[in-house]
């Protein structure tokens, strides 16, 4: 089993888990779950299963601790003659110890396996320079899959009860399978304790209704990921591995089917995590909202892998903005440009800290890096032009509620994202330069004319795939947009239509799904970040 897209996995992993769960009791319903969510995590991992049961235990343990601590503060407070303000102090400071610990446990494992090759070399010659020698290689055990998703949702845990949003949670199986639920540990979406956990222990039972609609659900994310996303990795494989031999224009081909390939991918695998959650009775966060249809970077990013957007505000971008040295830059911002300006210009410190840790987060790499500086700097500028853009408008007599002005912002958008993941595809910082820099000093056209686009991996029936299965995803983004639900509607439309519906979802993978020997099946593309 090496992905949810797998015939072992689709075909006997989930319907024996599923089956196991549905006749056992109530009670043990959970237990079914965890037992099923370590076995799928074992079987991509295996002994590195430690790191996740590391993770776990430490998570518990200092979120007991935690609430502990507010126990003594509750019950001191109680006391006559309390000094309160005291007591809050002292229990606030040994709260930020616990937390420091729980949080150094679990981001140091993270950084320890995932990110230790990378700052070897960077420090390297730093080093050198003082007559000392620094590992360039890693650990040497591997890194646990999924293990960026689960530290994200282990450190909001332990966040939130720092914070009193959630209480600790004293039984560590119930902690254990937020943690490792098997439908999201490999890509998320990054849950929160509060989201999830009261309906995983739940033990609802399977319904038909359920059944039904997280099938569908899976069936859609397996068209997807078919039909788009592995047919294109050939092409996309082939010119990012040799872009100095290709002009500009096949450049610019590549980078949109990457894009298209990564959305059909990752959005692909939330369809098999939501479904799987409905078939459970667990309610998962969406991870996407029609990102293409955005009109700014910023909107994009409010679009796309949702659950990490919001994790990085909550936890990063709104704290570093309400700690005291921000304020006091706000402060100075605010005298020196203005009540308007002032915070927009100030803004681009915690916005610096979120896209650092956002491009650190996909990747130990140098593209990564420039990746999240890339969208720093535009969504940055992007807001500090806002003003400035609005009033050249009303000068110009330029209509910024028409439609005209929306479609120019979408397809400006829509060049900023094929740029960015140009640069996240490539192989390092250097490589993406240079795509960039050959695809505007190189663009052309001629490859498109003389049969170079149709040798590198895909031939014009694949193309002819590809664009239908694009066309339909885009008319239901557009419906969704639009507030039309049309996998809802297929799933509480009457039996013969509904049934045709599945049938012809089906007809479709089996046709056109990108398989046999002159394909490499293409494991879920976010299980590396």
């Amino acid at each position: 089993m090496d992905s949810y897209f797998s015939v072992i996995c689709l075909g006997l992993f989930v319907p024996a888990t599923v089956i196991a769960y549905q006749i056992a009791p109530r009670r043990a319903r959970p237990f079914v779950l965890l037992a099923a969510s370590y076995l799928f995590f074992w079987s991509l991992s295996g002994a590195l299963l430690a790191f996740l049961l590391l993770s776990t235990v430490s998570v518990w343990a200092v979120g007991l601790t935690l609430g502990a601590l507010l126990d003594v503060r509750d019950r001191e407070l109680a006391a006559p003659g309390a000094d309160r303000r005291s007591v809050r102090r002292l229990c606030r400071r040994r709260m930020r110890t616990a937390l420091a610990i729980g949080l150094a446990v679990n981001l140091g494992v993270l950084a320890a396996l995932k990110y230790l090759p990378f700052f070897s070399r960077l420090a390297a010659p730093l080093l050198a320079c003082l007559g000392i020698g620094a590992p360039t290689g890693g650990l040497g055990i591997g890194i646990p899959i999924g293990i960026s998703f689960y530290t994200l949702s282990a450190v909001s845990y332990l966040v939130d009860v720092y914070r009193e949003q959630v209480p600790a949670e004293r039984r560590p199986l119930r902690l254990a399978l937020f943690l490792a639920f098997f439908p999201q540990i490999m890509e998320g979406p990054i849950c929160r304790f509060g989201q999830t956990a009261d309906a995983l222990w739940a033990g609802r039972p399977v319904t038909p209704s359920g059944l039904y609609a997280g099938s569908v659900r899976i069936l859609w994310g397996i068209a997807k990921k078919m039909i788009v996303a592995d047919r294109v990795n050939i092409l996309v494989k082939t010119v990012f591995a040799n872009h100095g031999s290709y002009d500009g224009g096949v450049i610019a081909l590549a980078a949109v089917l990457y894009t298209v390939q990564l959305y059909c991918d990752f959005s692909g695998t939330m369809d098999f995590a939501v479904g799987m959650g409905r078939i459970f009775g667990v309610s998962m966060p969406e991870n996407f909202r029609q990102p293409f249809a955005s009109r700014t970077a910023a909107e994009f990013w409010q679009r796309w892998h949702v659950t990490l957007g919001t994790w990085l505000r909550d936890y990063v971008f709104y704290p570093v903005s309400l700690s005291r040295p921000a304020k006091r830059l706000t402060t100075r911002a605010r005298r020196l440009l203005g009540n308007r300006m002032g915070p927009l210009a100030a803004s681009a410190v915690p916005l610096a800290c979120v896209w650092f840790l956002n491009g650190l987060w996909h990747g130990a790499g140098g593209q990564y890096l420039l990746f999240g500086l890339y969208y720093f700097v535009i969504i940055w500028l992007g807001g500090m032009a806002g003003p400035v853009s609005a009033r050249l408008c009303a000068l110009a007599g330029i209509d910024r509620d028409g439609r005209a002005w929306h479609a120019w912002q979408r397809v400006r958008t829509l060049a900023v994202v094929f740029a960015g993941e140009l640069v996240f595809r490539s192989a390092g910082a250097h490589d993406a330069l240079a795509m960039l820099g050959g695809l505007l000093e190189r663009f052309s056209l001629a490859s498109f004319f003389d049969g170079t686009v149709l040798s590198l991996g895909m031939d014009a029936a694949d193309f002819g795939a590809v664009a239908a299965a694009v066309a339909v995803l885009a008319v239901v983004g557009h419906l969704r947009e639009r507030g039309v639900h049309l996998l809802d509607g297929v799933r509480r439309a009457p039996a013969v239509p509904r049934t045709a519906a599945v049938f012809a979802l089906v007809l479709a993978i089996i046709v056109f799904g990108a398989y046999g020997p002159s394909y490499i099946p293409v494991d879920p593309m976010y299980a590396q970040f």
